[in-house]
């Protein structure tokens, strides 16, 4: 067994070890497990994949590696459902055995990714807190007196201890942000719609979304290209929006930090003034109109949500529910219909006051929880503790935002501080760029482990250049003749993906290097190709696509995420006498059984 005890298992690293021939799959699949093994004081799993059908998965894989999740464990929360592996939502008797994977899971499990298990939760996802489960509180990997936060609290954990690469949570009040803050990781709250909810236990069906909780915001962002996508089956799915921030950011920070506790008043400072030196403006912002927005989710009708969703299951099965979450959930009985419209015209009233807020701001930076707490301060004082939890979180997905937890550094007694940027719908690429380029300025530590921050090849640029992307599907690809062309003008690789399902892949006849055609074609016509992402300064990128010979040209590709990106097409005209290879799904494939070079 191949020693990587001291591999970080960020998804560059990964993929920069598979590309080597350094390990495969099997080994990290290994490796986990071995780590799996000696982390046993906290209790993450719920239900973990025995390894040899682990191992076998991991098999599977062979001839994939262009896959972009290939060979990248991870884990999942369990209210997420993934066939065949009981689904129990923190609650032994609601337990039942899924037919079909949620839809989000699917998506990563196609792009090469491999499920090592189902993680712990606050009970029906209701908590910011990690200690209502029967399976056991989640504790910080920091100080096991603390707690990990939740109801994501397992995901965290496994991502922060270095037993996954990224894992997936659900995120209705904070629930993905908060563990993130007091484990040292990145948690990505997606905007809503944007990933897939069919297949999750609902909370509140209407705000619910699934987060992912990762070790660097490059790789969130590499889940969210894989993960996102309009799906038909989940009627609160949207599709993707263009949205861009301006190169210099106003950021709207706290007037005020009386919400925050002392020991975090100084790293919260400090964070802004990061955002500072990246050169971006700062702007006071009184966040009155937010704070009245959040109380609604908990002590307004949204509470009647979480009754629809698992309610009559509570009152059947009392005695089988954690008590604190049997009176929130129970509680939603008392609204009315009426109680719903008026929370709706409240909530109106309060979006209206905060859209002032974004006339002055383009991100915001907020703490992602004033405070953490003892596990037996929490079980104390349960509700206003949990209730304090939320004061920055409660408001997001009832007004409509995106947002990217961070880690902002540690207090005078080693405990865990985390901010989170802030943005309307649509813009969560902008803020996972500027979270990358704030953590290269930060250099964290991953998680519990001593592994400092990556800024070089597999993390996107830590500068705030401007630069260019370009999307290539053939003899430039990662090892490939032509490569040379982009990582001699400084380019790298941002991540590997594929195309929206409208264009066809040719082997160009007579080529030297060989090369293929990408061309665009009638929609529901085409397939989907893997293309590599690259990312260069603009006098890079004009100098590259200056020396483009025909019949190929650099136009726009559509991803199948949804985005467009500057890429390599071919004249329609060149392919006419081309073999057509869009079978293969990808140029590396097709020279890999075919045309072996």
């Amino acid at each position: 067994m191949k020693d990587l005890s001291g591999l970080a298992l960020t998804i560059g690293a990964l993929r920069e070890g598979y590309s080597r021939k350094e390990f495969e799959p099997l080994d990290v699949v290994r490796e986990v497990f071995r780590r799996i093994e000696h982390f046993n004081d906290n209790p993450v799993w719920i239900h973990l994949i025995p390894e040899p059908e682990v191992l076998k998965s991991a098999e599977l894989l062979a001839g994939l590696a262009d896959q972009p999740l290939f060979g990248i464990p991870f884990a999942v929360k369990d209210n997420i459902d993934v066939a065949g592996i009981p689904t129990t939502a923190g609650c032994p008797a609601f337990s039942y055995l899924p037919r079909e994977t949620a839809t989000v899971v699917k998506r990563l499990t196609e792009a090469g990714a491999i499920l090592i298990g189902k993680t712990n939760l606050d009970q029906f996802a209701t908590g910011l807190v990690g200690t209502r489960s029967p399976y056991g509180a989640c504790s910080s990997v920091f100080d096991h007196r603390y707690i990990s936060g939740g109801s994501s609290s397992g995901s965290a954990v496994a991502v922060a201890a270095g037993l996954v690469s990224f894992a997936l949570g659900t995120d209705t009040a904070g629930s993905g942000r908060v563990p993130a803050a007091f484990n040292n990781i990145v948690g990505l709250k997606p905007s809503r719609g944007l990933l897939s909810t069919r297949g999750v236990v609902p909370a509140c069906r209407s705000l619910d979304c699934v987060s992912v909780l990762a070790l660097t915001a490059s790789d969130a962002e590499t889940v969210l290209t894989v993960a996102a996508g309009y799906d038909a089956g989940d009627p609160y799915s949207r599709k993707s929006q263009p949205w861009g921030f301006p190169s210099r950011l106003r950021i709207g920070a706290l007037s005020s930090l009386d919400l925050i506790d002392e020991p975090f008043r100084a790293l919260y400072r400090e964070a802004v003034g990061r955002l500072e030196k990246l050169g971006n403006s700062t702007v006071e912002i009184d966040i009155a109109p937010l704070l009245e927005a959040a109380k609604l989710l908990y002590g307004g009708p949204w509470v009647a949500e979480r009754f629809a969703a698992v309610g009559q299951f509570i009152n059947d099965n009392r005695d089988a529910v954690h008590p604190i979450v049997c009176d929130i959930i129970l509680g939603g009985q008392s609204f009315s219909a009426v109680d719903a419209f008026q929370g709706q015209y409240a909530l109106e009233r309060y979006r209206q006051l905060a859209a002032r807020i974004w006339e002055h701001s383009d991100v915001l930076l907020l703490p992602t929880a004033p405070t953490i707490y003892k596990i037996e301060e929490i079980e104390a004082d349960p509700i206003v503790r949990n209730s304090r939890l939320g004061t920055f979180t409660n408001f997001m997905n009832l007004l409509d935002l995106t947002g990217v937890a961070v880690p902002a550094g540690f207090s005078a007694q080693g405990l865990p501080f985390g901010v989170t940027l802030i943005g309307p719908a649509f813009s969560d690429r902008g803020l996972l760029e500027l979270a990358e380029r704030y953590l290269c300025l930060l250099k964290p530590f991953l998680g519990s482990s001593k592994v400092t921050y990556p800024t070089g090849a597999g993390s996107t640029p830590c500068s705030h250049r401007k630069m260019a992307q370009i999307a290539v599907a053939g003899a430039h690809l990662s090892g490939l003749p032509l490569n040379h062309q982009l990582t001699e003008r400084g380019a790298i690789l941002v991540e590997t993906t594929g195309t929206a399902p409208d264009y066809r892949l040719y082997a160009l006849p007579q080529t030297n290097p060989p090369k293929p055609g990408l061309v665009r074609t009638e929609p529901g016509t085409g397939s989907s190709i893997t293309v590599e992402i690259w990312e260069m300064t603009y006098d890079a990128f004009g100098s590259f696509v200056d020396s483009v010979p025909p019949p190929l040209s650099i136009g726009t590709l559509r991803l199948q995420n949804g985005g467009l990106v500057k890429g390599f097409l071919c004249e329609s005209i060149a392919v006419q006498q081309a073999e057509d290879i869009s079978r293969f799904g990808s140029w590396r494939r097709y020279l890999a059984e075919v045309a072996q070079p």
